[in-house]
C-alpha cells in the first residue's frame, strides 16, 4: 500500500565520486560526493555552490572524477565531513564539517599524475575520469535555491580503468558483472549486487551510443 511521505531528501542511490581538483595555492583538493549522472562522454555534477571544488573548477576548469569501489569505503568515509575552505563556511559548520588541507593524507589514498589535465588521480579508485569544466547549468533559476547548488557539466577527456574490471577480450569496454560502484543511498553506504535479468538494452551495441566528444578525446590521445 502507498502512502504519501515528505522525506527531506530523494537520494534514491547514485553512485559515490571523489573529484579532485587544484587549490588557489596549486595544493590539491579531494572530495566525495554523490549527486552526479553520465551522458555519453559527458557528466553533469550537482555541487554546494560554497564547496571548494566548485570555486577550483570555476577557476581552472579542470579535475578528475575518481570513482571508488566498496574497496576504499573507509577512506571515503574519512573525507565525508571535511572541507577545503578556510574559514569553514557557516553553512558547513553547523553540519559537523572541518577545515583539512591535505586530503589525500586524511583518506589515505595516494595521488598519482593525470596526463591531459593538472589535478591527479586517485591511485586505488578503479576508474578515474580526466576532465574539464564545459558549463554551469541553472538550478530553480527564479526560486529561493538560486546560487544555493552549482549543476556543472564537464566534459571527459581521458578514462583510465583497472584491468580487472575490463571485459575478457575487449580492451574498450567495461564489464558489469566486474564492476561494483560504491552507492550512496540516503545517506548510507551500500554495494552493488549481482544481475538480477538480461536487458534487451544490453544487446545494442555499445559503439552506437558514441558521440563526437569520444572521437574528440581519441584524436588528442593519439596526437600525444
Amino acid at each position: 500500500m502507498h502512502v504519501t511521505a515528505h522525506p527531506s531528501i530523494l537520494y534514491f542511490g547514485t553512485p559515490v565520486a571523489l573529484l579532485s581538483t587544484v587549490n588557489e595555492d596549486g595544493s590539491i583538493n579531494l572530495a566525495p560526493m554523490s549527486s552526479v549522472f553520465w551522458i555519453g562522454w559527458r557528466c553533469y555534477l550537482g555541487l554546494q555552490s560554497i564547496s571548494k571544488t566548485v570555486e577550483n573548477m570555476r577557476r581552472n576548469g579542470e579535475l578528475v572524477i575518481n570513482l571508488p569501489s566498496p574497496a576504499q569505503v573507509e577512506a571515503v568515509d574519512r573525507l565525508a565531513r571535511t572541507t577545503g575552505s578556510d574559514p569553514v563556511p557557516q553553512d558547513k559548520v553547523k553540519r559537523g564539517y572541518y577545515h583539512v588541507k591535505d586530503k589525500f593524507a586524511a583518506a589515505g589514498l595516494t595521488a598519482v599524475a593525470a596526463e591531459t589535465v593538472a589535478p591527479p588521480r586517485v591511485a586505488e579508485c578503479p576508474v578515474q575520469l580526466e576532465a574539464v569544466f564545459e558549463h554551469e547549468h541553472s538550478y530553480d533559476q527564479d526560486g529561493p535555491l538560486n546560487g544555493y547548488v552549482a549543476v556543472l557539466e564537464a566534459r571527459i577527456k581521458r578514462v583510465h580503468v583497472d584491468e580487472s574490471i575490463l571485459m575478457a577480450g575487449n580492451p574498450n569496454r567495461i564489464d558489469p558483472d566486474k564492476w561494483r560502484p560504491l552507492i550512496m543511498s540516503f545517506q548510507e553506504f551500500y554495494g552493488l549486487g549481482p544481475k538480477l535479468h538480461p536487458s534487451r538494452l544490453g544487446e545494442i551495441a555499445e559503439e552506437l551510443y558514441r558521440t563526437p566528444d569520444f572521437e574528440r578525446a581519441q584524436a588528442a590521445l593519439l596526437a600525444t
